[in-house]
Order: C-alpha cells, then sequence, then structure tokens
C-alpha cells in the first residue's frame, strides 16, 4: 500500500472503526433489551432467512454482532434463558438433519462462548445429550453443515423440562444469501470500511487484534484463515493432501462492506477465484469432517507470491 493511498485510507478506516464500535454499542444493547422483554421470541427457535433479513433491525444486529456471514450453515438461535442446572438437546433430530453440525451456549448479556457440543465429538446413537451449567441467563446458537433435505432444529430441555419443540426449517432456507448482496449502502460500507485496511497492514498490528475485528464471533473446532483480496487480485489457494481428506474446507469472498459476493465448498487441491472487480476479502472455515476423530486442525500457511494480479497460497 502505497503513502499516497494511506495518506487518506488511514484516516477514513479510523473513522470507520469508531463508527463500528459506536454502531455495536447502541444496537446491541437495543437488540439485548428487545430480547429481554419480548418473552415469545425467546422461547423458540429463530432462523437465520429472509424473514429474518426483513424484520425490523435484524440486519443492523447481524452486521455489527456477527458480521463475517456463514453462508454454509443453516444457523439457529434460542434464548435467553434461565438455566440452574442444565441444557439438553435432541441429538436425534440434529444427527437426521445434518452430517455436520455444532451447538454453542453463550452467557447473556455478554454473549461469551461457555462451551460447545460438536457432532464428531458425541455419541450420535443416544437420543439426548446434557450440558451442566452454572445458575444464569443463556442463549444457545447452533450451525447445521452439510445438511439433508429434511431439515429439523432439535428440541431443548431446561432443568430437565420441555423448552422447545423440534422446529421443521426449510432446505432451502440459505438461498437468501445469494442475493444479499442488494442490501449493500452507505450504512454497512461505513461500518465495515475499516477491515480491508487492517488486513492490509496486518504485519504492523497484533494479530489478536486483528483477528477480533475480523471475526468477532469464532466458533469452537473450527479453524479460520483469511486476508484481503484487491479488486485485480486473482486468488489461489492450494491446499495438502491432509487438508482435503480430513476436513470440509468452506470458503466465502465477501465485498468491503461484508456482504457475502459468493462462496462454495472446496474438494480439490488447488482453488482459483478470478479478480472480482472489487475490493474485499475472503474466509476459509476449516472444520474436522463427519466421523473424522481429528480436532481442530493446526492450519500452517505459506505465501507463495503475491503482486498487484495475484495472490497465491499454500495450506497444511
Amino acid at each position: 500500500m502505497n503513502n499516497f493511498v494511506l495518506f487518506w485510507e488511514i484516516p477514513l478506516a479510523l473513522l470507520s472503526f469508531l463508527f463500528y464500535k459506536v454502531m455495536k454499542f447502541l444496537i446491541g444493547n437495543l437488540f439485548t433489551i428487545y430480547l429481554a422483554t419480548n418473552q415469545k421470541k425467546a422461547t423458540q427457535w429463530r432462523v437465520l432467512s429472509q424473514a429474518t433479513i426483513d424484520s425490523f433491525l435484524s440486519l443492523p444486529v447481524l452486521m455489527t454482532k456477527g458480521p463475517r456471514w456463514n453462508t454454509h450453515a443453516i444457523i439457529g438461535t434460542l434464548g435467553p434463558f434461565a438455566v440452574e442446572k442444565s441444557i439438553s438437546l435432541d441429538l436425534q433430530s440434529a444427527h437426521h438433519s445434518a452430517s455436520s453440525w455444532i451447538a454453542v451456549v453463550y452467557s447473556f448479556p455478554s454473549y461469551q462462548t461457555i462451551t460447545s457440543l460438536e457432532s464428531h465429538q458425541i455419541d450420535l446413537t443416544q437420543f439426548w445429550q446434557s450440558i451442566e451449567l452454572k445458575p444464569g441467563k443463556y442463549s444457545l446458537g447452533l450451525r447445521y453443515y452439510d445438511w439433508r433435505d429434511i431439515v429439523k432444529l432439535p428440541a431443548i430441555k431446561i432443568d430437565n423440562q420441555d423448552f422447545v419443540v423440534a422446529t421443521d426449517v426449510p432446505h432451502n432456507i440459505n438461498d437468501f444469501y445469494r442475493h444479499l448482496i442488494k442490501a449493500k449502502n452507505w450504512f454497512y460500507l461505513s461500518l465495515h470500511y475499516y477491515i480491508f485496511t487492517i488486513l492490509k497492514l496486518r504485519k504492523w498490528l497484533p494479530e489478536s487484534f486483528v483477528r477480533y475485528e475480523f471475526l468477532p464471533v469464532g466458533a469452537p473446532a473450527t479453524e479460520f484463515f483469511y486476508n484481503y483480496l484487491t479488486k485485480t487480485q486473482t486468488l489461489q489457494l492450494e491446499f495438502s493432501n491432509s487438508l482435503i481428506q480430513n476436513y470440509d474446507i468452506y470458503f466465502t469472498i465477501y465485498d468491503r462492506s461484508s456482504f457475502p459476493l459468493d462462496y462454495c465448498r472446496i474438494q480439490t487441491k488447488k482453488y482459483t477465484l478470478p479478480a472480482t472487480g472489487v475490493n474485499g476479502y475472503y474466509l476459509l472455515r476449516i472444520r474436522p469432517k463427519p466421523n473424522n476423530s481429528r480436532e481442530q486442525v493446526a492450519l500452517n500457511s505459506q505465501l507463495i507470491e503475491e503482486n498487484n494480479q495475484f495472490q497465491h497460497w499454500l495450506l497444511q
């Protein structure tokens, strides 16, 4: 990034950073109040869908709370709810709906990750799986990967009492991602303008800061790889045999306002993305394949070549 670009890029990025922090605080507090006072919403599965996007305040909440859209999973959230001892999840509904899934328990209202259940780590011949918790308020997030034609979000019990029944979900509910870019406007570009800049300046910034800003909501047992991509660069990714054989690799390319431009599951050793014509960034989510006993991958990355026209990485 040359000095002329830095002259105007960094001040704009700083303004964007401050704008994002203010909006995240204000919108987050409004949403917390809404959930705390709307008990009906708290006691039913909320599934990310076009209907969600169209509802009041939902898109600003999503773009400040978890802005790196997971285009590869059906996502359901539940709560907040009070727990004395445990919550229990209906394993059979989850197992019959997706070959790979993760359920994450968050504290409320701080949304800190407390614990999680991974489909590849539990005995799916059982009907229920309980999670022991300290007394408090929590919410639950569920992600279904590689889902089947018939999809149900699982029944949930709290302290051995029925809380929500299994809920049917259309198998094509994620189709809205293909058109989500149409929601782009000045507000969302202003929110996320700084992300491209900090990725460009990554080697001069603390990696923990870059990761937190890019991935405010991570996921247990998932490895992430991400970087900027300029509008003129072709991206080439190469993967080791071990990665391809043992892990599911999900790729999403975002524009500068953090809306998905395209996404796919990578199943070959080489993947090439032609130049998109817009500045943005990409994200790989790397998860253990179903029935794979391995834990989260220890990813090694090597930049093979980069110039104005090309960005080439080896991942193993």
